[in-house]
């Protein structure tokens, strides 16, 4: 019987995986539809409505437009760093939904096996995802710096200052839940929430300055300075094409649903909710309103310039960081 329960239990481990990386893989065409359409309605336009009921197969249409297109590499680039740099930036952020919790364990009746609804639970979860997504900033540093132009590279220069910036005050509002609740694992920080019992309530300042800080890190309106079209020309990929460029395009939104993935984690009571739906119903709905946030903020504001961006994130986001971690020590005493 032991033998039986490891052969189970990897199997069941294999599965999640699969499941979770071809969720990842097709996140970007009900989200590219979702925001230009969310993008139409602010700003009193159609969106896509020509292929399929509403457009709703115009990011197919757009999925093979960029699988046949032709994959161009610039004449002085740096070849060998071109085409690892999108496959660098894409894979730590995939990597980081090892350790994401979806919902309670649920129980397969005819195998009367209960399956825990996440990858792995570590006991350093959060302290795993600061750091692998850390990572994900030298695909568009070497993006930026092989394709040999001085608008990419300046794309590139830019993400790098702007991460390791904002990385720091998102970090430190992080740490405001790991003490309240003692805990790094995710699943227990969203045990600890029951009962409506949310972080929020408890750290309403954390959370602002979280937010702020997964805006600069996904690199989304008003801190898209390292793509920023108007000056850079789209920046760090500017040179890409075909797959390649859509590599950098997965990243971009699989980072936006991780960020609003740890925002309902950390904040929003994960998927604790009222009885009368599952768990993963509750967290799916959380994620999605955070998912409409980023898309409505991006299509509200404006981009800062780029001595605004430093300014928020070393004088004001990171002394309110360092403030909060203060006052919560001082309540738990």
């Amino acid at each position: 019987m032991p033998e039986m329960a490891t052969i189970l239990e990897v199997l069941f481990i294999i599965f999640k995986v699969v499941v979770v990386t071809m969720i990842l893989f097709s996140l970007p065409l009900p989200l590219t539809w979702m925001e230009r359409k969310i993008a139409a309605h602010i700003q009193v336009r159609l969106g896509p409505f020509r292929v399929g009921p509403h457009g709703v197969l115009q990011p197919f249409a757009d999925m093979m437009k960029l699988m046949f297109k032709e994959d161009i590499i610039p004449y002085k680039a740096d070849k060998r760093l071109f085409r690892i740099a999108p496959i660098i930036s894409m894979v730590p952020v995939l990597a980081a939904f090892a350790v994401v919790p979806f919902g309670n364990d649920i129980t397969i009746p005819f195998l009367n096996e209960e399956v825990s609804l996440y990858i792995a639970d570590m006991d350093v979860a959060i302290l795993y995802i600061l750091a692998i997504t850390g990572i994900g900033v030298y695909g568009i540093i070497f993006g930026g710096w092989a394709s040999n132009s001085k608008y990419a590279l300046l794309g590139g220069i830019r993400s790098t200052a702007q991460m390791i910036s904002y990385e720091l005050p998102m970090s430190l509002a992080a740490i405001g839940v790991v003490m309240i609740t003692n805990s790094l694992s995710l699943v227990n920080i969203v045990n600890a929430q029951q009962g409506w019992h949310w972080n929020i309530i408890y750290q309403p300042l954390g959370f602002f300055i979280f937010f702020i800080a997964s805006l600069a890190e996904i690199n989304r309106i008003p801190f898209d300075l390292p793509e920023d079209e108007g000056t850079l020309a789209a920046g760090y990929h500017v040179e890409y094409s075909a797959m390649r460029f859509s590599f950098f395009m997965l990243t971009e939104y699989v980072a936006m649903v991780l960020a609003s993935v740890l925002a309902v984690l950390l904040f929003f009571g994960g998927w604790n909710g009222p009885g009368f739906l599952p768990s993963i119903v509750w967290f799916v709905v959380k994620v999605s309103v955070f998912i409409y946030f980023f898309m409505w903020i991006r299509f509200t504001l404006p981009r800062y310039r780029y001595d605004q961006l430093m300014t928020i994130g070393w004088k004001i986001l990171l002394p309110l960081s360092l403030f909060n971690v203060l006052i919560t020590g001082f309540f738990l005493i």
